[in-house]
Formats: C-alpha cells, sequence, structure tokens
C-alpha cells in the first residue's frame, strides 16, 4: 500500500510525491502493458529479451569494474 502524508493542506506537493512513487514502483508501466492482452508466447519473448539485456548489462558492468573496458 502507497501512502503520501499531505503536510499543510498543500495537496499540489504531496500529488507530486505519490506520482514519484507510483513512476519508482511501476505502476505506469504495468497498466500501459496491461492495456491490451499480451499472447504468453509473446510475454516469453519479452521476458527472455529483458533478462538478456539485463545479463549483458551486469557483464559490461563487471568488465568495466575490472579495468577490462574503458569507461565512457
Amino acid at each position: 500500500m502507497i501512502q503520501v502524508v499531505v503536510r499543510d493542506n498543500n495537496v499540489d506537493q504531496a500529488l507530486r510525491a505519490l506520482k514519484k512513487k507510483l513512476q519508482r514502483e511501476g505502476v505506469y508501466r504495468e497498466m500501459k502493458m496491461r492495456r491490451f492482452y499480451e499472447k504468453p508466447s509473446e510475454r516469453r519473448a519479452r521476458e527472455l529479451a529483458a533478462a538478456i539485456r539485463r545479463a549483458r548489462k551486469l557483464e559490461r558492468k563487471r568488465l568495466e569494474r575490472d579495468g577490462a573496458l574503458p569507461r565512457k
């Protein structure tokens, strides 16, 4: 459950904080993905592609840390 405290009746500031928390939690991304039905095969392909991207990114960071690649 996401909660936001409204201080001094400042609703605008509380709304900004709520939007930031929702963005960080990935709620907007989830809502966008659930607009249309996604076939199970498409879901598997998307998740596999995301896993490959994560693995490549981790490997790149590891190589940078070990000094094998120059930093950008």
